[in-house]
């Protein structure tokens, strides 16, 4: 299941900056074909640093499939980059950092997080995924607060 973003570029398909980036700092561990190929049925997500509104747990393929569903409405992703892995073999946890960057739909202005995801894979599928980001790059791309006028 991919979403494609304006310009035809699937948002978390196999030609998406997000996908690449990912599959990259993964490799050897999973497969798929897009971004949800990677993740267990049953797959938790937490956010631990994120922005309002935003749930702080998924649960379940389907559930991050609904979350991300729209994700195309609000930034178009036009390159990632910055990727450094770290691995714990006796684990099976990968940290992943890197940097995605593209342009809000709403106001066109630029989007440049970075991002920490603590990923578990168990038999070749991520069973769990913790992320934290950047919650001002979301501000500032998204325009908030609302600034009163007056």
């Amino acid at each position: 299941m991919s979403k494609t973003v304006s310009d035809d570029t699937p948002l978390v398909g196999a030609d998406s900056p997000f996908f690449r980036i990912i599959q990259r700092g993964l490799d050897g561990l999973v497969d798929g074909e897009d971004y949800y190929d990677l993740l267990a049925d049953d797959v938790v997500f937490e956010f631990v640093i994120t922005v309002p509104g935003y749930p702080r747990r998924v649960e379940g393929k389907q559930a991050v499939v609904e979350l991300y569903r729209d994700y195309g409405d609000y930034v178009a992703l036009h390159s990632a980059d910055k990727l450094r892995v770290h691995r714990d073999p006796a684990t099976s946890v990968v940290v992943l950092e890197y940097e995605v960057h593209g342009t809000s739909v709403p106001t066109g202005r630029p989007y440049d997080n970075r991002f920490v995801s603590v990923v578990t894979v168990e038999d070749g599928k991520v069973t769990h995924w913790r992320d934290y980001l950047d919650p001002i790059a979301v501000f500032d791309a998204q325009g908030w607060p609302q600034r009163s006028r007056g």
